[in-house]
């Protein structure tokens, strides 16, 4: 369990240097997110990998609800995130349940780089931040090569050198969420089952050196 916690530590130093660096460019280039939407996180492509779902899983079983949880996204069946809190009949209202303990994924998304077939640099943007920031997306594509946008490949780099075990492999958000506490429920258990080796108090260490 502690190796567990010592990779979470290290997430958050990581994810404290995601979300300076992608929002920071989203801010100068003004390509940020419309207040309370929420469709990016109802879409059913998400993915993330255990290891970024384990700050949020570790914090869950500090607090006792790691199993209850567990359960429930067992048995969830709605589309998107099951952290993601719906503030509309159409679920595109709403905000993050989760927000300090988000995936790399969602530090990411709305404006960043990717490579193309080619080899080029292109700005990927959710269609929300299109419609609702047409200039400033114009302005960003005309300025790729001046001020590039920091690379999606790069972030999630940045998480799998962690531990490329738990980070190498993408899953449906939920299913990574899933695995990341059973992980973190079977390292507590063996954990708390981990007794330590009894002390015998002696009045003097010599004790035992001395014939009975």
């Amino acid at each position: 369990m502690q190796r567990l916690r010592g990779l979470a530590e290290q997430l958050g130093v990581v994810y404290q240097q995601i979300s300076d660096t992608y929002s920071t460019y989203q801010r100068q280039r003004e390509l940020f997110c419309r207040s309370g939407c929420g469709e990016c996180c109802l879409h059913p492509g998400i993915e993330a990998s255990v290891l970024e779902m384990l700050p949020l899983a570790i914090r869950l079983y500090d607090e006792g609800t790691a199993e209850q949880t567990l359960e429930a996204l067992q048995q969830h069946e709605k589309p998107g995130c099951f952290f993601y809190q719906r503030f509309s009949e159409d679920g595109k209202q709403g905000q993050c349940g989760v927000y300090q303990q988000r995936p790399a994924i969602c530090r990411l998304f709305g404006a960043a780089g990717y490579t193309g077939r080619e080899g080029q640099v292109e700005l990927s943007v959710c269609k929300v931040i299109k419609a609702d920031h047409p200039q400033a997306l114009k302005d960003s594509l005309i300025a790729l090569e001046s001020d590039p946008p920091p690379m999606i490949r790069n972030g999630k780099e940045q998480v799998r050198q962690i531990d490329y075990e738990l980070g190498g492999r993408n899953l449906p958000i939920n299913e990574a969420m899933v695995q990341a506490l059973e992980k973190v429920l079977f390292e507590g258990y063996y954990a708390s089952m981990a007794e330590p080796e009894p002390v015998i108090p002696l009045d003097d260490p010599l004790d035992y050196a001395r014939p009975a």
